[in-house]
Order: structure tokens, then C-alpha cells, then sequence
């Protein structure tokens, strides 16, 4: 039988912990809203994911695709990336997004108040892109197409590191030369990381 869940306080605009977990942030307690298809990434994934990442987040330019709470891209910026491209378009979680990254001081974090599929076919970057977290709602089934707006777009460094996030029964494919490092699950989540490897034009 599922359990009844609490209901919360009028008073607490149904807001949720986040915590991060290493960096120079470890510890510190955050808070987002509750919204549609918003669906952090937990503790024990980030730790693993971050403990697969180590050696590739520091100086790290990077982009938190569907960023929701921003878990995962405050995670970089605490472990040293160098700076940290956020987009959501919810005006909720977007606000509460920008909120901490102003609670954090953390110079490295632009947040866009966009959708990341639109920034992926549209937008600009300066640099390549060397860290790449992807993990959009679901329900959205939205992974084929930012793979392949990544892949037209040329949006990767050599070397780069993509995180997928998906359910266990979600279908993409991801181009030839990006291999397959990790692969975990854990209850309803499959967790991914790949690294793209350049392939030469001539």
C-alpha cells in the first residue's frame, strides 16, 4: 500500500531541501519549489556521478540542460567548475534558481530563463562546452532531440563529458564516438556517462 503522503503547511509554498553534498559548498542546505516534472537528482546518484567526474569538473565549462533545482550544476561549480550555463524555463523554479546562485556568490552560475531545446538550436556559446548534464522531465521524452541538437550544433569539446539522466525504459541513441564510461540503476533511474571524442573532417 502506498504511503499517504504528508500534507504540507498552507505557509510553506510547498517548497523542498536540497543539499550539496561536496566542494566548497558541502553542506550547504538549499530550497526550490515544487513543481510539474521537477525531480532532482538524488544524494547517493550525485555522489557516484561526482565521484566518476572528479578529475574532469575542475575549470570545467558546462551546461545544466533542464537544470530544475540546479542540482547538478551547483555541484560543479562547488567541486570547481569554472563556470556553469543553467537553463529552465518554469518562472518558479527559475527564480528559486537564481535566488541561490545569488545566496551562493556563485560568480561562475548565468542562469537562462529559456528552454533548453530552444537554447541548444538557437543560442550561442563562447566556448565549448566540456561538462554537459542532461536529465529532463521525463514525461517530456526530450533526450533524441537535445542529443541532436548537441551533435549539429558542434556545442562539445573534445573530451567532453555528457550525463544522461533517463527511466529505465527511455529509448535515444547517441552518435558513434561518444563511448560509454558508467552506466548505473538505481530503482526507477537509469544514470549514463559518455565522453565525446572528436572525429577528424579530413
Amino acid at each position: 500500500m502506498a504511503k499517504q503522503q504528508r500534507r504540507q503547511p498552507a505557509g510553506d509554498s510547498l517548497r523542498q531541501p536540497l543539499r550539496l553534498i561536496g566542494g566548497q559548498w558541502r553542506g550547504r542546505k538549499l530550497d526550490f519549489p515544487l513543481c510539474d516534472g521537477l525531480r532532482p537528482t538524488g544524494d547517493r546518484i550525485r555522489e557516484t556521478l561526482f565521484n566518476w567526474l572528479a578529475p574532469y569538473v575542475p575549470e570545467a565549462v558546462g551546461a545544466d540542460l533542464y537544470a530544475g533545482s540546479g542540482a547538478l550544476g551547483l555541484e560543479a561549480l562547488s567541486r570547481g567548475a569554472a563556470r556553469m550555463t543553467f537553463c529552465e524555463r518554469d518562472p518558479a523554479a527559475a527564480k528559486a534558481l537564481a535566488d541561490n546562485l545569488k545566496r551562493l556568490d556563485a560568480s561562475g552560475g548565468q542562469l537562462l530563463h529559456i528552454d533548453a531545446l530552444h537554447w541548444l538550436s538557437t543560442g550561442d556559446i563562447t566556448a565549448p562546452l566540456a561538462l554537459v548534464f542532461l536529465d529532463p522531465p521525463f514525461a517530456a521524452d526530450l533526450w533524441q532531440p537535445s542529443i541532436d541538437a548537441l551533435v549539429a550544433r558542434e556545442w562539445l569539446a573534445d573530451g567532453a563529458a555528457i550525463y544522461i539522466e533517463s527511466g529505465l525504459d527511455s529509448v535515444f541513441q547517441v552518435p558513434d564516438n561518444w563511448q560509454l564510461h558508467r552506466e548505473k540503476r538505481t530503482g526507477g533511474v537509469c544514470y549514463r556517462l559518455y565522453f565525446y571524442r572528436a572525429t577528424s573532417k579530413d
